[in-house]
């Protein structure tokens, strides 16, 4: 099934593809410049941190929906093991198996293609089963460090939690502004506060997956206009799952990575962090999300931390 007139034509309106060159790998990224640290380090007043990420564990959000995608399998290779004899220092070693978008975690640009093309219009066949991403691997993406700005749409819509059925809208997005009166601009980090994890950390890792509120198809558009550097949110789909638009299957995904070429991050926890903003009365901060560097890999656990 081909995707639709409806795609296609706001693909056309976001699409960057040429605009940072035709070599570029990192898109939207570029507009994190050193003036854009700068004031967003500028932020930082008190020094109260907020950490962002899910813990890895075994039994974590996964649950086998997605083919291969399994959360973290920790084992011990060494404990107290005297490497150089007895009586000498000894040492433990872990090793883990997980996938790499397991947890909270940043998309690569490659993690999607459509219509056979991946972000800056590479082929999708530059992806492998052996050497990964050729082109635009996680990688690349080498530093995240911005003014983050948390859109609490939930609270801004007076609830703790957003319904399965709701589709986060650019409305949404201008209200949780006025909410937090803060006015994103461009290099930013955006982080969608919709609830849901609350569902996971009450246990309901399926609850969490299905339904699920998310970013609506209308979204991308938004973010393009006002330069958004990347943008994350606290559930497992990132947009609305299942889709606003019956049998379009990750068309913000695809949008986003493939046309705009803007990181994506799912599985955000954002619960500490809302609680952070309204007792500090403000809803920007310095962010510090770097990418952990496996090369070709189509995305990445990441440890964010907000710091005010």
């Amino acid at each position: 099934m081909s995707l639709p007139d409806e795609f296609h034509d706001i693909a056309k309106r976001v699409n960057n593809w040429g605009r940072w060159g035709a070599d570029d790998e990192i898109g939207t990224l570029n507009l994190i410049t050193d003036a854009v640290v700068r004031e967003a380090a500028a932020t930082v007043r008190t020094g109260r941190r907020v950490p962002l990420a899910l813990p890895l564990k075994q039994d974590g959000v996964q649950t086998g929906m997605i083919p291969g995608r399994v959360n973290p399998l920790h084992a011990m290779v060494q404990v107290n093991q005297e490497l150089f004899g007895p009586g000498t220092v000894a040492c433990s070693d872990d090793v883990v198996t997980m996938g790499l978008q397991a947890g909270t975690h940043w998309d690569a640009l490659t993690h999607v293609s459509h219509s056979g093309r991946l972000y800056n219009g590479r082929p999708a066949g530059t992806v492998t089963a052996h050497g990964g991403a050729e082109f635009a691997g996680i990688d690349k993406a080498r530093h995240v460090v911005s003014r983050g700005v948390l859109l609490d749409v939930a609270r801004a819509r007076g609830v703790d939690r957003l319904a399965g059925g709701h589709a986060v809208t650019p409305e949404d997005l201008a209200a949780a502004e006025e909410f937090g009166g803060v006015r994103v601009r461009a290099g930013d980090v955006v982080l969608v506060r919709t609830g849901q994890v609350r569902v996971y950390l009450a246990g309901d890792k399926h609850g969490y997956g299905y339904p699920s509120p998310g970013l609506s198809v209308r979204c991308p558009e938004w973010f393009h206009a006002r330069d958004v550097a990347a943008v994350a949110n606290d559930t497992l789909t990132f947009e609305i799952f299942p889709p606003e638009i019956e049998n379009l299957w990750l068309p913000v995904h695809a949008l986003d990575l493939v046309e705009m070429g803007m990181l994506q991050g799912q599985n955000w926890n954002l619960e500490e962090l809302s609680t952070a903003c309204g007792e500090e009365g403000r809803y920007a901060f310095l962010l510090s999300a770097m990418p952990e560097p496996f090369v070709g890999a189509t995305g990445t656990p990441v440890a964010p931390v907000a710091v005010f």
